[in-house]
């Protein structure tokens, strides 16, 4: 049986992807990017995964495009790469518009869109030993899809540091700039990933977290008054919903609530 370059599982309401080409230091090919947009569309609609997690095998978390693909596409045409990039860009924007929670368990190295599929989680755990850069502009390439990620999640200033210099940082240092959030001791990740999951997966409303997470990326894009307004109407829309009327009468009434 064929190895697949990406597979899936479901533990506890948690889904996990995990990426599984360590021989290649997990780089991004055609197959695994599709791989990947096809489970997060399952997880997205099964009810029993609440928190998903995007993990990998070996020593490296992601090593960015395959340039050995890279290389065979020189020689397309400019439609067929565009279609190709087009790919990439929906497995980001998925990850970032997706309703449920993402984390990234970062393991090892996330190198250039290794570093931009950990920059479009919603939260990230990486081990100390862990290096993050967008190496592109190195080999004449350009960090095109996830500088727009990045730019929202970090800011211009930070943002230019990493993409133009190119240059690696440590776990400590992407922790400082705001590209991930926790750093753990490898022995002890996994676990400290699957509980901080399920923390959220039982003391949070899924819909409100979902909501949340939509109006965050919605709102950048519009004006004060504007945001202001869509704000206000999602506010008004989230008291009528199930999962408000559930946490508001239990809080009342001082009954426990698990969600």
């Amino acid at each position: 049986m064929m190895k697949q370059p990406v597979y899936s599982f479901v533990q506890e309401r948690i889904g996990y992807i995990v990426l599984n080409r360590p021989e290649k230091r997990n780089a991004l090919n055609e197959e695994m990017v599709e791989g990947m947009k096809s489970i997060l569309t399952d997880f997205a609609n099964n009810d029993n995964v609440k928190i998903i997690i995007i993990k990998a095998l070996g020593k490296v978390f992601c090593s960015g495009a395959d340039l050995e693909s890279l290389q065979d596409m020189q020689s397309n045409t400019y439609e067929e790469n565009l279609e190709d990039s087009r790919s990439l860009k929906d497995l980001f924007y998925q990850i970032y518009t997706c309703r449920k929670i993402i984390i990234g368990q970062v393991q090892g190295h996330a190198l250039a869109g290794g570093c931009g599929l950990a920059t479009v989680c919603d939260f990230v755990f990486s081990v100390p030993h862990a290096k993050f850069g967008y190496t592109e502009v190195k080999i004449g390439f350009i960090p095109a899809i996830v500088k727009v990620f990045l730019l929202r999640k970090i800011g211009e200033g930070k943002a230019k540091q990493l993409l133009l210099d190119a240059d690696l940082v440590s776990a400590e240092e992407a922790k400082d700039l705001g590209l991930i959030n926790w750093i753990v001791e490898e022995s002890n990740l996994g676990k400290k990933v699957f509980d901080y999951a399920q923390k959220l997966a039982t003391q949070n409303s899924g819909t409100a977290m979902g909501l949340t997470k939509e109006m965050i990326g919605r709102v950048q894009e519009k004006s004060l008054e504007d945001g202001l307004d869509y704000a206000a109407s999602m506010n008004a829309k989230a008291r009528s919903s199930q999962d408000c009327k559930k946490g508001i009468a239990a809080f009342l009434n001082k009954e426990p609530l698990s969600w």
